[in-house]
Order: structure tokens, then sequence, then C-alpha cells
């Protein structure tokens, strides 16, 4: 199951995701936002963000103007890897490499057609988890959320 989100600048990728979602027959919950009032993004990417965390969903998508502002702010829930993606090769990689479980993108430099190509491949592209170098590379990340950092990285 799929959580989704958006601030006022991603609500256009968000209803084509949406679309894309329910002809695939694919469950998600819309955490907001619904209109193109301004919001302010760090609360919808929270809602989702938390949501996958606490593995009631798969993964999640989010949406703003960029991007970047929701990927950031998502990225500060512990166990979030979120990533900003502007290309199919993106949204492959960020999750056969980096096992992101949450996607992000931008309404004002994505058009909902790319969009909903990014969120396919995301939601259908599995991590690389038979490939050691990416395990480990995964839990780096987890060791960094925990602020742990080994001397024998350097």
């Amino acid at each position: 199951m799929i959580a989704l989100g958006c601030d006022h600048g991603g609500i256009n990728l968000k209803t084509a995701i949406i679309e894309y979602l329910k002809k695939n027959n694919i469950e998600y919950k819309d955490f907001g936002c619904y209109t193109e009032d301004a919001v302010d993004y760090p609360i919808y990417a929270y809602k989702v963000a938390k949501a996958v965390a606490d593995g009631e969903f798969e993964s999640g998508i989010l949406c703003c103007g960029t991007g970047i502002g929701i990927s950031i702010a998502a990225n500060k829930v512990k166990g979030i890897r979120a990533a900003v993606v502007s290309n199919e090769f993106g949204a492959e990689m960020t999750r056969r490499h980096n096992n992101a479980n949450v996607l992000c993108m931008g309404g004002r430099v994505t058009s909902a057609e790319d969009a909903v190509k990014y969120a396919d491949i995301f939601i259908n592209t599995p991590f690389s988890a038979d490939e050691e170098r990416h395990i480990r590379r995964v839990q780096m990340l987890k060791d960094l959320e925990n602020g742990c950092f080994a001397d024998e990285w350097l």
C-alpha cells in the first residue's frame, strides 16, 4: 500500500498518480493536501513518512513544487530514505541501489505524465537485496541515522 502526500505545488502530480494507482488496482491512502491553497509541506511530508516508517505502508510518494523541500522534511523521520527524482533512471536506481522508501517529485519541474512513469518504476522496482555492496551501503545509511559513523569508513 502506498502513502501519498503533497503541498499545493505538487497537487497536480498527486492527482495524476492517484489515477494511475486506481487504474492499476494499487491500494493507497491520500494524506493531503487536497486543494491548491498554500500549505506547509513539512506537515504532509511528516504524515507520509511517519506512516511508512511505522510500517503501515510499503512506501510513499510525496510531491511539492520541486520535490526538494518535501524530501528534506521526509528524511528527518527516522527510517525514511526519501529521494527526489527527475528521470526514469533515477526512479529505478533509488529503489534498486538505495532501497528508498519514499519517492519525491516536483510539480513545477516534472510533468504529470513523467511523474506517473517515475511512480510506476519506483513501485515496480525491487531492491538489489542479493548484492552485498547495496546491502552494506543501506546499512551504513541506517547507521548514520542512528548517530554511528565508523572511523574505518574514512
